[in-house]
């Protein structure tokens, strides 16, 4: 059987790298899944705001809806797609140094990248609404 050799690590067999670059692209799709769910949710929330203010720009008054206002809805799902891409993302991060830990360096996470991205984007938006009355 062959041996593929990690940096700074021994050779390892081939079943062994292929079960650890399996493992590597299965914390990347949960990642990407968990990016996907909190970009929805950031846009949501701002779309919805956004709707409800165009409604009441073409209605006249504002909408009462009582505690959970249109704005306050808004920043309450972008909050939310925030907090959960920051908590994958911190997640995400511990599980691939666990597995560098163990095997070697790993490629260089592109969902993460995406990950922070998007969280940049979504602050954006959490400011955006938050800042407007």
């Amino acid at each position: 059987m062959a041996t593929v050799s990690a940096p700074g690590k021994p050779d390892l067999p081939d079943a062994t790298q292929l079960a650890v670059e399996r493992t590597h692209l299965a914390h990347e799709r949960t990642m990407m899944a968990w990016v996907r769910t909190a970009t929805a949710l950031i846009s949501f929330g701002f779309t919805i705001y956004k709707f409800m203010q165009y409604m009441q720009q073409q209605g006249g008054g504002p909408l009462h809806l009582g505690t959970l206002t249109p704005r306050r809805f808004g920043l309450l799902m972008i909050g939310m797609g925030l907090l959960a891409l920051v908590v994958a993302a911190f997640e995400h991060r511990r599980n691939v140094k666990l597995l560098e830990a163990r095997y070697g360096k790993a490629p260089t996470s592109l969902a993460s990248v995406v990950a922070w991205l998007i969280a940049g984007l979504g602050l954006l938006a959490f400011v955006a609404v938050f800042l407007r009355e």
